[in-house]
């Protein structure tokens, strides 16, 4: 049983891990469009490109390894059955009680990396996000901004040229600012600007002592030139303020007890995680179960949109529990429970031959049967 039990573990684990490494590579796809897409709006330096991917990352595990946990141990029962393995495993006496002990020993430590990522991870990196783009929301940098060269605004709304700037990216120099919209457009200049951030988190490019042009594009000579001592530019939206006391924020314990319903939707959406994965592992097996030559790719299929449901679910409570819609005191339990008690009771249910059912005597008429 002991060589079984290795046996058995391996198999599961290798699935697992080529799995996870699977969907970490595409997760670093998506990952890494969204952060060149901040980066192209201004909302995050180049510089920090790596950084902000790895955090990112850190925040999507709890995502990330529950689903591959299913999808490799579907992979590895489902390699068994089709090898004829499995029922060779039955026959020796192997069910699915014998069976739970080298599936928890997958199972068992994912789980703990799940809830550190969930409960005190995830939450940190996200956190440690936020305070790098804030520190450094007053760069040149994160405007979108690079000396010597003419920057793109958003949407098409115009173009910025920097000449040069200070180390810190605060002081700027040479500044050409040209802006647009249907009907008209604006020319601004300045010897000297710096990088301004107003209450709001909007940040300003502040020019002194410059001149602006302004007039039509239709081609008319409706031009106006004006004088400025102080011009403020708005620049691209920038990543919103870190703020320590936001629920997404803070420390798993200082949540606990809490009536705000952002709170409660935070405990809730860290919590959950731990429980889909449990039940999730646990309907895995049944569902792989299959025939020697029947295929298996449609019950993966099936478990994968199970998943997709339910964490679906899980992020529409939460926005739910924040609006007030959803008590928090229900929370996700009412997703998390079902799950887990339909995964407990199809695991226990695999495998078992149902009773035959005994044929009742037809009494005819007059009594004889």
């Amino acid at each position: 049983m002991a060589k079984l039990d290795s046996y058995l573990t391996k198999e599961l684990a290798g699935a697992t891990f080529a799995t996870a490494i699977v969907l970490f590579v595409v997760s670093v796809g998506a990952a890494f469009t969204d952060v060149l897409r901040d980066i192209a709006e201004g909302k995050v330096p180049a510089g920090m490109m790596l950084s902000q991917l790895g955090l990112v990352l850190v925040g999507a595990t709890p995502i990330i390894l529950p689903l591959a946990l299913m999808l490799g141990i579907m992979l590895a029962v489902g390699r068994l059955y089709r090898d004829s393995e499995m029922p060779v495993i039955h026959a020796a006496g192997v069910g699915p009680k014998r069976f739970l002990r080298p599936l928890m020993y997958v199972v068992v430590p994912i789980l703990l990396v799940v809830g550190i990522a969930s409960i005190w991870l995830g939450p940190a990196a996200k956190a440690e996000s936020a305070k790098m783009i804030s520190a450094a929301n007053r760069n040149l940098v994160v405007a979108g901004l690079t000396p010597g060269s003419f920057t793109e605004l958003p949407n098409g709304a115009g173009v910025v040229f920097v000449g040069s700037t200070n180390d810190e990216g605060s002081d700027l120099s040479d500044i050409f600012v040209y802006r647009q919209n249907e009907r008209r457009m604006d020319i601004t200049s300045a010897p000297n600007a710096s990088v301004v951030i107003d209450d709001n988190g909007r940040r300003f490019i502040s020019l002194k002592d410059g001149f602006e042009v302004e007039g039509p594009r239709d081609g008319s000579k409706d031009y106006r030139l004006l004088r400025y001592k102080k011009n403020d530019v708005l620049m691209p939206e920038g990543e919103r303020k870190y703020d320590a006391n936001s629920p997404e924020f803070r420390p798993f314990l200082s949540l606990v007890g809490d009536s705000d319903p952002q709170a409660q939707a935070q405990l809730h959406y860290r919590l959950t995680p731990l429980f889909l994965t449990l039940a999730f592992a646990l309907m895995a097996v049944p569902l792989a179960r299959s025939m020697p030559r029947q295929a298996r790719y449609g019950r993966v299929m099936f478990g994968f949109l199970l998943y997709m449901v339910a964490f679906d679910l899980m992020l529409l409570s939460r926005n739910w529990i924040e609006d007030g819609k959803l008590s928090g005191s229900l929370g996700m339990w009412w997703i998390s429970l079902p799950l887990l008690i339909a995964g407990v009771y199809m695991y226990l249910r695999d495998g078992r031959v149902a009773s035959p059912k005994i044929a009742l005597p037809i009494l005819r008429k007059g009594g004889a049967a």
